[in-house]
Order: structure tokens, then sequence, then C-alpha cells
């Protein structure tokens, strides 16, 4: 059973499964995944420790889980050290970062919010150096070449493409109006790849969809979330075809052709080499009709190429996921499905996958807790909530949980992706006594937000600069060491506030623009 007598404080232990909705008198054998997860966390809470040390927690938890677990460390008295590849649990909750990198353990007294900024930094000091040292340091150089600064605008400048696909699936979500939108709604029809019609789907006594209509277009990339045994996996192979309805229509194009990634990494045969994953023991691979060999195609996703040889048994859990990766998209495709992909993934692979799909010419589904992935690859979102009801949001993750905890959720529309009732944006409703027209502003926090945070981005790249340049002095460390470290610190600090800034502008502009467009 997942827990008994000989557990740990037992009726501490009841009482936090009571929270998390887990029966301790659930057969081991029998439990999900997410199950077992949760009886872990729950006998290592019951022991009210001092220090709690976390491996990868929200593995297999669903949302719900997850929020839970960040409210529980959030009121934690004691001390806990987390790995995790989860951006936003980590940002909610860190207060210090230890990066282990090329074998060597660095810290800052920053949250994960700072965590980019401060690697940048580090990395762009290493180049300094690099310059003056550059004999000696040619081999740290082979880690600079994948060019973080680089890198991350090139991520910025899919995170604009990716808003602009979201501006324009919310205008495909909204009411059908004009000749011209009739026009651009046969243009849509004609870029379906997938179409639900009025799809109802029940096992036994239990609707698990509920009425549910969307049409998929081609270079959709859909987002499916909601709590554990809400229906996602049920709705996810009702899109593929994997099974049929049992009342509506889900039909797909002729010329689809899928990739599925799931949870359950099949294929990953633990006596098999990573060749014979890859290219069936040969040293070529063909990727997408361009051949490759092996070593070379494994660089790209991050593995050295001497590890052709190497058993998948003796892989990591991560570096199996990253293999799969590799070896599923070498395939040609036009649809890519991907069920919990970033389970067992580090960081630097999540960045890597995002790549990946922002450049992928297909439609993607993808069922994920992980709500910074969705943020960062999603132009629409389908939220389950257990009912059968389906809703459906243009934007991420944070854009459903937006509207579901909004006074106007209940107006989520959940209708054909092509047409029909209007997705509302986020900001504040004003309505009249008489029920007429509705008028959307921001709300007070947020068009000061709006408003004075420019001003704070320009004063914070003015302090980070005046601190960088006294870093510039070369003997300032040799003078003054405890001087060289606060003030490494305190631009380490600026630099989040600054990233943090630009992220909070850059959500209520988007906002702003939304009210704009649907005024």
């Amino acid at each position: 059973m997942l827990g008994g007598a000989d557990a740990p404080e037992a009726h501490e232990a009841a009482a936090i499964a009571d929270q998390i909705s887990l029966d301790l008198s659930r057969p081991v054998l029998a439990a999900s995944g997410g199950e077992r997860r949760r009886a872990a966390i729950v006998r290592a809470l019951a022991q009210q420790p001092d220090v709690l040390l976390l491996d990868e927690p929200t593995n297999h938890l669903d949302l719900a889980g997850i929020e839970w677990l960040e409210d529980w460390l959030g009121r934690f008295a004691g001390g806990f050290i987390v790995i995790s590849h989860d951006r936003t649990f980590l940002k909610r909750l860190t207060r210090s970062c230890v990066w282990l990198d090329r074998a060597q353990i660095r810290r800052a007294e920053i949250g994960f919010g700072g965590f980019e900024a401060w690697m940048e930094k580090v990395y762009d000091e290493e180049a300094r150096a690099a310059e003056k040292l550059d004999s000696k340091l040619a081999i740290e150089l082979r880690w600079l070449e994948r060019g973080v600064t680089g890198r991350r605008r090139r991520n910025q400048g899919r995170l604009a493409k990716l808003h602009e696909m979201r501006a324009e699936r919310a205008a495909m979500l909204g009411a059908p109006g004009a000749a011209k939108l009739t026009i651009a709604k046969d243009e849509v029809r004609s870029k379906a790849v997938i179409e639900a019609e009025h799809v109802w789907k029940s096992y036994g006594e239990r609707t698990i969809i509920r009425d549910f209509s969307l049409r998929v277009q081609r270079g959709d990339r859909i987002g499916i979330v909601g709590p554990n045994g809400a229906g996602k996996t049920t709705l996810l192979r009702l899109l593929t075809g994997e099974i049929e309805p049992d009342c509506g229509t889900a039909t797909r194009a002729k010329t689809l052709t899928g990739i599925v990634i799931d949870q359950q990494r099949r294929l990953m045969e633990p006596t098999k080499r990573v060749r014979d994953v890859l290219a069936d023991g040969g040293d070529w691979i063909e990727v997408r009709g361009v051949k490759k060999h092996i070593k070379g195609y494994l660089k790209e996703f991050l593995f050295p190429p001497d590890l052709s040889d190497a058993l998948v048994g003796s892989l990591s859990g991560g570096e199996r996921s990253r293999l799969l990766l590799a070896r599923e998209f070498a395939r040609e495709a036009n649809l890519l499905v991907l069920d919990e992909p970033t389970n067992d993934l580090d960081l630097e692979t999540l960045d890597l996958l995002q790549e990946v799909i922002a450049d992928y010419d297909g439609t993607v589904l993808i069922v994920s807790h992980d709500r910074d992935f969705l943020d960062r690859t999603v132009t629409v979102t389908l939220g389950l909530d257990g009912s059968g009801r389906v809703d459906i949001v243009a934007g991420g993750y944070e854009d459903w949980a937006r509207r579901k905890s909004s006074p106007s959720a209940g107006s989520v529309r959940r209708a054909a992706a092509d047409g029909g009732g209007k997705v509302p944006s986020g900001g504040s409703a004003d309505s009249s006594p008489s029920g007429g027209a509705v008028t959307r502003k921001l709300a007070y926090k947020d068009q000061r937000d709006l408003d004075l945070l420019p001003a704070e981005i320009e004063r914070l790249e003015g302090q980070i600069a005046a601190a960088e340049e006294a870093l510039h002095d070369s003997g300032l460390y040799a003078r003054d060491p405890s001087r060289f470290a606060e003030l490494t610190k305190h631009v380490a600090r600026l630099r989040a506030d600054k990233h943090s800034a630009e992220e909070r502008w850059l959500e209520v502009a988007q906002l702003a623009e939304s009210l704009v467009r649907q005024a």
C-alpha cells in the first residue's frame, strides 16, 4: 500500500494525503506514476523535517498538485534544496541558486528569476577573459560557442513570432461578423488539418468530453492542460484518430502524418546502443530528407559524439528523453504529438526542445503540466476541468489560468475555433446597469505598470552600467575583494530586477493590445 501502519507520522501523513486526494490504501503496484510521486512527497512532509531535499518533485504531478506543493513549501518554516526543470516552480519559491557548470559549482543569492541574467554575466566575463588568455582558455571557448546572449536574442525573436500567432488565433476565435470574416473563415477551412464538431466521449456513466468543437490549422501549437483524470489523453487520442467519438465527428486531413512522443518512452530498450536507436546500427541517419553522420547529429542534441556506441541502459532519464527526441525529429511528418515531453529533461534540453518546436513547420499537440514550457510554445490552450467541458483560450497556460480565475471565466468559449463566442481578454470590465455595451480597460495596477515600468527599466539599466563600470577596474579584486563580491551580487540583483520588469511590461503591453483589438 502507498501508506500503512509503519509509515512515519501516520496521522500526519493521512492528513497531508487527504489534502492532495491521495488514497493511501491503494496497492503500490496498481498506483500511477503521479500517485507514487505524491506518496513520496507525503512521506517526506509527514516527517516534519528541518531540511527537505527534493529531486524533480513536480514530475508526474498535475497542475493542482504542483500548486498545492508550491503553497506548502511557501509556508514551510524549514529549508529546502530542490533540483527541478520547472521554471515557474523555481521562480516562485527559490531565493538562492547553485549552478553546476563544467564541473564547477557557483552560487548566487538570487532566486531563479535572476538566473539567466547571472548566467549571461558569467559567460560574458569568461569571454572577456578568454580574449586575453585565448591560448590557455581555448577549451573553455568551446562552451561559449553556443552564444548564450545570441541564443537569447533568437528566443526573443521566436517569442515575438509566437505572440503574433496567438493574436491571429484570438481573432479566429472571435465572433463571426461581416463578409470579410466569412472570406477569412473559408481560408481557415482550407488550412484545417483536424476538425472536431460537437464531439462527445464517455466511459461508462462518466462523460469525459462534452460537446467539443475545434478546428486545428496547419502550424497551430495546441496545449492541453487540466488535472490528472480530467480527460487530457482522451482528448488527444480523439484529435489524432486513435479513438472515435461517441457522438459528433472528428476528421483529419488525408495528408496528415504524425510523430508521437509519449510518457512511456517505449522505444528506449536498455540493451540497444545509441546508434541502434538512431540509425539502425549504422553511421548515417536521414534527417527529414537530408543525410547526416550520426556523430554530427548527436552534437545537435547536446550529446558528445563518442556516445554513439553507448548502451541506452547506461543513459540517464534525461539523456534517454533527449535521444528519443533526436530519433523522432529526424522523421518526415507534419504533426507532432507530445505527451508530457518535459519529464526528466534538464533546462538546456528544454530550451533545445522549445527551439525545435518554434522552427517546426507542422502542427503540434502538447499535453503538459509544465506551465513555463506551455507559455513559451503554444498558441492555443485547451483547458479541461473534469466535468467534460473544454475551454478554448488563445495563448498559453497563464492566459488560461487568468481566464479561469476571472469573473467572466464562465464565458470562455467552447465552440469551434473558426468562429463562435468571443474569447474574453484580461483587464477590467464595466457593464451598464441595463446590461448594455461592455467597456474593457486595464485594471489600475496593470495601467500603472504599463506607464511607469519603462522609466524603471531605464533606471535599472543606468545602475547596471555604473556597477559594471566599477567592476571593469582590473585592480579592484586585489585591492578590495569584498567590494568586488558585493558589486557582483549587486549587478546580479539589478539584472534580475530588470528582467522581471521587462517581463511584466511585456505582459501588460500585450494585455492592452488585446483590449484595443476587442474594442
